[in-house]
């Protein structure tokens, strides 16, 4: 489910699919999982959280996480992705803070938060109000059980941490592997092995994956020009964002926006 704030164009969604490996990553909207099935590890700063059945993980804006799948089977959850438009008197400590351990087990928690969980994943039209209320129903029951701590504590020294924020706050412009190397002091040979062992990919892999989902954000959520959003994104050259595009979404950026358009309401379950 897609649902959008107009005044905003901030985007709220909300999935229920196979959980799965995502590397490390980050973004400024709350995220809320809730397991289903199966197992889920959390991982924050150094930590890994192993999450079951009816636990649930809650990560404020701005945090580096990372997901994994140890358990054979079934693994499913619900993922709900929160702007700070959302969150209510609850934004300044999403803003300013994050908790110690993001996760609370089931037997932790009450009732309605799976209901509100639940009522999130059966809303099927654009009433972002009503989903609101939901979050707000699940960060008043969670924020309290959980230690915060100052935000800037969390996996801020840690070179894989470094290396996502830069990336995300860089993506827009044109800089190369050496010169990222240089801003972080540390070699390039170093960072490059940072992007083939944890992140799976080499540097303009994970940087054009970066500039694509921003793109693809982009199509999806505003009538912005394709030109404009491919120069914007990143891109030197519409025919380098193009070709870039189709290979990762298997359809051109017109063609992409048109299909997401038509399925806003009802998105693809993993």
């Amino acid at each position: 489910m897609h649902l959008t704030f107009k005044e905003t164009k901030e985007e709220i969604l909300a999935l229920h699919r196979t959980s799965r490996h995502m590397p490390p990553h980050l973004h400024n909207a709350l995220e809320i999982v809730y397991v289903t099935e199966g197992t889920l590890a959390l991982g924050v700063g150094q930590e890994l959280y192993s999450m079951e059945k009816g636990d649930v993980g809650l990560v404020f804006s701005d945090i580096i996480h990372h997901y994994q799948v140890f358990s054979k089977g079934v693994n499913k959850a619900c993922y709900i992705l929160a702007p700070p438009s959302s969150t209510g008197i609850f934004a300044e400590k999403i803003q300013n803070n994050a908790p110690e351990r993001p996760v609370l087990k089931a037997a932790q928690m009450e009732p309605d938060v799976s209901h509100a969980i639940d009522a999130v994943m059966q809303i099927t039209e654009n009433n972002p109000m009503l989903l609101q209320a939901y979050v707000q129903v699940i960060l008043a029951r969670c924020i309290p059980k959980l230690n915060l701590v100052d935000k800037s504590s969390v996996g801020s020294d840690d070179l894989i941490y470094r290396t996502v924020s830069y990336i995300s706050g860089n993506f827009k412009k044109q800089f190369s592997l050496t010169d990222m190397a240089r801003d972080l002091g540390v070699s390039k040979y170093v960072l490059s092995r940072i992007f083939s062992k944890t992140f799976h990919r080499n540097f303009n892999q994970y940087l054009n994956d970066a500039r694509l989902s921003y793109a693809s954000a982009r199509l999806e959520n505003t009538g912005d020009t394709i030109l404009d959003i491919c120069f914007d994104s990143g891109f030197e050259s519409p025919r380098t964002f193009n070709r870039t595009f189709k290979d990762k979404y298997k359809a051109t950026p017109s063609e992409y926006r048109k299909n997401r358009k038509a399925k806003a309401f009802y998105p693809p379950q993993g």
